[in-house]
């Protein structure tokens, strides 16, 4: 049983990464109609909705992309600031999604940054704890460092919505700016759904990770 969930562990998350990584070099060569980069999209978007003092700046990297809401940021790969590909512009207007969902103060959005200290203290020792309650059998110990370790998992799952949020605002803006055509919208469907499936993965092996830590200690105990 232990065997099969660390293949889960490792598998799932592996096939999400191949996949979003397949498609987003799929559509990376596949141009825009209108030839605007990510970087004017993103410009677009965000001065649509008011936000004429968030920055788009280019960010060294592979996929680097995201908003960054303590300094009012949206970052964007070489690839995609750059670009003009289905790519560049779906991921441009996920992360100003973030954005937007900033400014209108989306609850899922202000608890995720409400959570985030406790989650990295949580999570930082959850490992610690566990060792410790292994090596000394103290399995009360063992059991509180899986708590703890719920906390990243937590977090994993009030991601989710922040990010299908951002997607479905995404598609909605390309539309209302006439960005994209109707024969491009499924490109950048797909670019979006496999950029989610990664968080989705992410929370299958998380509470995979975590079932194992309960096998495993269950039966030591």
């Amino acid at each position: 049983m232990e065997l099969i969930l660390i293949g889960l562990i490792i598998i799932i998350p592996l096939i999400a990464d191949l996949g979003v990584k397949g498609i987003y070099k799929k559509y990376l060569k596949e141009k825009s109609v209108k030839n605007l980069s990510g970087q004017e999209v993103a410009r677009m978007i965000l001065d649509k909705h008011g936000l004429n003092t968030i920055y788009v700046v280019e960010a060294p990297g592979y996929l680097t992309d995201h908003y960054d809401p303590r300094r009012k940021t949206v970052r964007l790969s070489t690839a995609v600031f750059n670009g003009t590909s289905i790519s560049s512009i779906a991921i441009a207007a996920h992360e100003c999604g973030h954005a937007i969902q900033d400014k209108e103060k989306y609850l899922p959005l202000k608890i995720r940054s409400l959570i985030v200290p406790i989650v990295r203290i949580a999570t930082s020792i959850s490992y610690y704890i566990i060792l410790i309650g292994l090596l000394l059998e103290m399995f009360k110990l063992v059991y509180l460092g899986i708590a703890f370790s719920c906390f990243g998992l937590l977090f994993q799952i009030i991601t989710l919505p922040v990010e299908f949020n951002a997607s479905k605002r995404a598609k909605a803006e390309l539309e209302k700016l006439n960005i994209v055509k109707n024969d491009e919208k499924e490109g950048v469907n797909k670019v979006l759904t496999a950029a989610i499936f990664t968080y989705v993965a992410g929370v299958l092996a998380s509470a995979l990770q975590i079932l194992r830590l309960i096998f495993m200690s269950s039966r030591r105990d």
